[in-house]
């Protein structure tokens, strides 16, 4: 008797404490009742184990109900600075272990003493197939994750941020660290090409013992050397500014840039405490320290006056989009947020090509296809461009088009100098196939619709992927509406490319959390690119177009299709949190993996990801597997 009083003590007070934690409170009384019944309490001193890889396969499900634990990966962290994850009273683990009925893949330990409730992992598994409320909870558990690797993301991010872009940061790591220079007897024209070669703006005239005695940059050029008809072969020590602003490595950003403001000058020398030149700090330099703003951006891409101009502007958009990662903007925002300072880059080159070549009186317009079509560039980005017009009365097609090509080359050219590098598979405007009248476009769309061949299906992932970037917009409308009206009415089309969009996976492994061998010259890695973001991708395209939405974003694309399609609110929220996250890994990865003047790639090793990007991940792909089941039914695919 007095056991069964104390057993029910214990089920009310476990009841009185589940109502005060999520996702218990809004669980059916039924359900809170099975938990009760069947958890029950254990106590883990401070510092002890309680659950980890070498534990086996995950017997119970954990509910924190006082004390603090915290999770650790196994293994060496390489790729992030991670944080442990706390997890305090109302908190779970392992969801996804006991779910699947495999070991868990980090360590949990108890930080201080520590009373869990243990629910065994077969009546977990009932309570999910009966709890409508506690499967939600389990099954996008993606949504609260997230919200914990931005956190730890922006605090990674933010630590960086503030130890590059501090005015107190020492010379020592600013600018250029291996500055060009030369001796005093080197003629002009031997330092001009260095320059040129180099992409730099000054050039350091030190002793034999590397101590500066002047510098020579660009005024100096134009002053002591055009103006005072000064010959190329004249030694530099003739042209250069002679005692130069010089600082010590230990002296700060802002000392430097006071000394700008007070001299009036651009550039300081930097010299270790021998008097031996080690560096160079711009005016730029000390710009990019600051928290550039898009105003500033944006006035200072579209008054530039050429494109070298550009081509630091370019550098701006890169440090801005950083910033923003470390204040936790989102995936979907920041890759808007960089297609729309891209845009302005390309609009700028535009124009400034079109001081060369004339086209007063033609409708036509530069198209943007792939992931600039789609708002969603990433820092690696490369050209994906066309050109639609139409031929005026009179006009001789054939010759337009001629001209057409010639000015698409430059801008093509010229987009490469500012940081897009040449398509390698010639997708661009300067390429004839890809510069055409709307009529050539139209009947273009018509054939790949048509005749579904592998090469139309693969075009048809490009170049339905489009958007106006300069121009008669209207153009580019009148190819979206026929694209959508062909595409709707030919559902054979849609059927091959869900098929074609099944032919690639999510690497889920069956034993192991990821198959990492299915890039044979990378093994280990994971390319996000190819088998994470362009399932979602492809599936949103398949469903706009069979829908007839308008958009080329992914994210809005689903979220427009999914509500002319009946898919639920809940099931698309949780498609679009893992493609927002393998969007975020990717810029996160680029970012910290690129190396100066190339940005990183798509390759991730999931061995080096901390435990909760880890589990975030293979739930994301989970969501990718789940849409792609869905295009599988929706379109009877055989797969």
């Amino acid at each position: 008797m007095l056991r069964q009083e104390g057993q029910k003590r214990a089920a009310g007070n476990t009841l009185a404490f589940l109502s005060r934690h999520a996702p218990f409170n809004k669980m059916a009384q039924a359900s809170l009742q099975l938990f009760a019944d069947r958890a029950h309490i254990a106590f883990y001193p401070a510092g002890s184990l309680i659950v980890g890889p070498e534990s086996g396969n995950v017997r119970y499900f954990h509910v924190i109900e006082t004390g603090k634990v915290q999770a650790r990966q196994a293994g060496e962290v390489a790729m992030t600075e991670y944080s442990i994850l706390s997890l305090g009273p109302g908190e779970c683990f392992p969801i996804g272990a006991v779910t699947a009925g495999r070991p868990s893949t980090n360590f949990y330990t108890a930080v201080e003493d520590t009373f869990c409730y243990h629910l065994p992992a077969e009546d977990f598994l009932t309570l999910m197939a009966s709890s409508p409320e506690f499967n939600l909870f389990c099954t996008q558990y993606i949504a609260s994750l997230l919200d914990q690797s931005r956190r730890q993301l922006q605090a990674q991010f933010a630590q960086k941020a503030s130890e590059q872009q501090t005015l107190n940061s020492p010379l020592s790591g600013i600018g250029a660290r291996e500055p060009l220079s030369v001796q005093p007897q080197t003629p002009l024209r031997a330092a001009l090409q260095a320059m040129s070669q180099h992409g730099v703006g000054s050039m350091v005239v030190v002793d034999p013992e590397g101590k500066p005695l002047g510098i020579f940059t660009r005024s100096d050029l134009l002053d002591r050397v055009v103006l005072a008809d000064l010959p190329l072969d004249a030694p530099i020590e003739g042209a250069m500014s002679a005692t130069p602003c010089m600082l010590e490595e230990h002296a700060t950003a802002y000392d430097a840039m006071l000394a700008m403001a007070t001299h009036g000058i651009r550039h300081v020398l930097v010299v270790d405490h021998g008097g031996r030149l080690t560096g160079v700090v711009s005016e730029r330099d000390l710009f990019a320290l600051q928290r550039v703003g898009l105003r500033q951006i944006r006035q200072a891409i579209e008054s530039a006056p050429d494109v070298e101009s550009l081509k630091a502007s370019a550098a701006d958009v890169r440090q801005l989009s950083f910033n923003m990662l470390a204040q936790g903007i989102g995936a979907e925002q920041l890759t808007q947020f960089i297609s729309a300072l891209n845009d302005a880059l390309t609009r700028r080159v535009i124009q400034l090509n079109l001081e060369r070549h004339n086209f007063d009186g033609i409708d036509w317009a530069w198209l943007a296809f792939g992931s600039e079509g789609r708002d969603e560039q990433t820092f690696s980005t490369d050209q994906d461009n066309g050109i639609v017009f139409a031929v005026p009365d009179g006009e001789d097609k054939a010759v337009l088009k001629q001209r057409f090509l010639a000015f698409a080359l430059d801008t093509n050219k010229d987009l490469d100098k500012v940081g897009f590098p040449l398509c390698k598979g010639n997708i661009m405007a300067s390429n004839p196939q890809w510069c055409l009248t709307l009529d050539e476009w139209k009947s273009q769309f018509g054939k790949w619709i048509r005749t579904p061949e592998p090469v139309a299906l693969l075009n048809a992932t490009i170049f339905f992927d489009f958007r106006p970037l300069y121009g008669k917009a209207a153009l580019a409308d009148a190819m979206r509406r026929h694209l959508l009206d062909l595409a709707s009415a030919t559902p054979i089309f849609l059927q091959a490319m869900a098929r074609n969009a099944l032919d690639v996976g999510p690497p889920l492994g069956k034993i192991r959390d990821f198959v990492t061998d299915l890039e044979p010259d990378h093994p280990g890695k994971i390319d996000l690119k190819k088998y994470g973001s362009r399932i979602f991708v492809d599936v949103a395209r398949i469903y706009a177009l069979a829908a007839g939405v308008h958009s080329t974003n992914s994210i809005q694309r689903l979220r427009l299709a999914s509500q002319k399609m009946n898919i639920k609110g809940d099931e698309i929220n949780a498609v679009l949190d893992g493609l927002n996250f393998i969007q975020l890994l990717r810029l996160q990865h680029q970012y910290l993996e690129g190396e100066p003047g190339r940005q990183g790639d798509n390759l991730i090793d999931p061995e080096k990801l901390n435990e909760l990007d880890r589990r975030i991940l293979k739930e994301s792909f989970r969501q990718a597997r789940k849409i792609q089941s869905r295009l599988k039914l929706d379109y009877q695919v055989n797969h």
